[in-house]
């Protein structure tokens, strides 16, 4: 559950319209690095993770991503807001516009809409997790083309932000995988056993070698069923026991 504030992460107060510059910035807004294709890309993964701080990690990251998307979207409109349509198709927001007004839709710089292509889940936490890392870094790298594109110090200051929540966000990251890998190497872990993988015969073991019914081994010799085992001798049944001797019924009873 998530529970929303109703104010930006980072304030967004920008003055000058640019409407050339907001064409690229909204990018970050539903291109393949983007803001959106990152939460969305998080909050699929977690669930594939196998330790709870891994699936933490993912999910404060993916919900942080969503106030990236609010911060992106803000900047984006004011960037536009009250620019006459002939401007906006000037600056080559003129497809844009027709599409969308001023509302604020997920494309990429060239126009091109969002796709579930962007998101990458692997189901493998390895995989998954070095993706991520590689998204963060790819999202540090186009917030710092667009800080080079622009020397508007109200754009300049939240995408700086935004930029380096991105290194935050690369270094949280590691330590999950570090957790993850150290979990895995506690035993043998395959998402799906490999044929390789799977246990075989014990190798250099044949029939047992030398070995035929009783070989070397005869009927028991020089042992009969009986040998010098006679009948029991010199035992009777009752050998030198007498009978109660000298004990009647009654004896040693007083009268």
């Amino acid at each position: 559950m998530w529970v929303y504030e109703k104010k930006l992460q980072y304030p967004v107060k920008i003055k000058n319209c640019n409407p050339r510059l907001a064409k690229y910035i909204i990018t970050q807004y539903g291109g393949p690095d983007g803001e959106l294709a990152a939460s969305l890309r998080y909050l699929s993964q977690r669930y594939s993770m196998p330790t709870e701080v891994a699936k933490a990690t993912l999910n404060d990251i993916g919900t942080e991503e969503l106030a990236h998307l609010e911060i992106v979207g803000t900047i984006v409109y004011q960037l536009t807001k009250g620019v006459p349509p002939q401007i906006l198709e000037k600056e080559g927001l003129g497809g844009y516009y027709a599409d969308h007004d001023r509302g604020i839709y997920p494309v990429n710089g060239d126009g091109v809409p969002f796709t579930a292509a962007y998101i990458g889940v692997k189901g493998d936490p390895i995989a998954d997790l070095v993706e991520d890392l590689a998204a963060e870094q790819k999202a540090r790298a186009t917030y710092e083309g667009l800080i080079n594109m622009t020397d508007d110090p109200d754009v300049i200051d939240p995408l700086r932000f935004l930029r380096e929540r991105e290194v935050v966000h690369f270094q949280r990251f590691g330590e999950a995988l570090r957790i993850v890998q150290e979990k895995l190497n506690e035993r043998p872990f395959y998402v799906k056993k490999p044929d390789y993988a799977k246990e075989k015969p014990l190798s250099n073991a044949g029939p047992a070698v030398n070995i035929g019914p009783g070989s070397n081994v005869g009927p028991a010799a020089n042992v009969s069923p009986a040998a010098n085992v006679g009948p029991a001798a010199n035992v009777s049944p009752f050998a030198n026991v007498k009978p109660f001797a000298n004990v009647s019924p009654t004896a040693g009873k007083k009268k």
